[in-house]
């Protein structure tokens, strides 16, 4: 099974460092790194906007734990987004290829 976990970030340096180091330690085959996203959420009673950096990380999903303590260990804010969407259906050669 293959996962697309999504990742907001405060900024591309630190998207970039991420998608790097969970490509070079083979935890994900893909990361797309999506800039000027802009949120809106309610954090500690207020609503916040900000924008964001958004990681689009495509990885088996036997690796999704591995990859949320990596995420949850190098990520800057306190409650890092951390979302795996099951691939339902895509190219059988892709799918392969990420799964590998």
């Amino acid at each position: 099974m293959t996962n697309v976990i999504l990742c907001a970030c405060p900024d591309e340096a630190i998207a970039k460092e991420l998608s790097l180091q969970l490509v070079k330690k083979k935890l994900a085959a893909c990361v797309n790194i999506i800039p000027h996203v802009q949120s809106v959420f309610f954090w500690n009673n207020q609503i916040e906007e900000t924008k964001e950096v958004l990681l689009m990380i495509k990885a088996s999903q036997k690796n999704y734990e591995k990859i949320e303590a990596f995420i949850q260990s190098m990520h800057p804010y306190e409650v890092p987004e951390i979302i795996a969407l099951t691939i339902s259906q895509g190219s059988s050669r892709y799918l392969e290829w990420v799964n590998q």
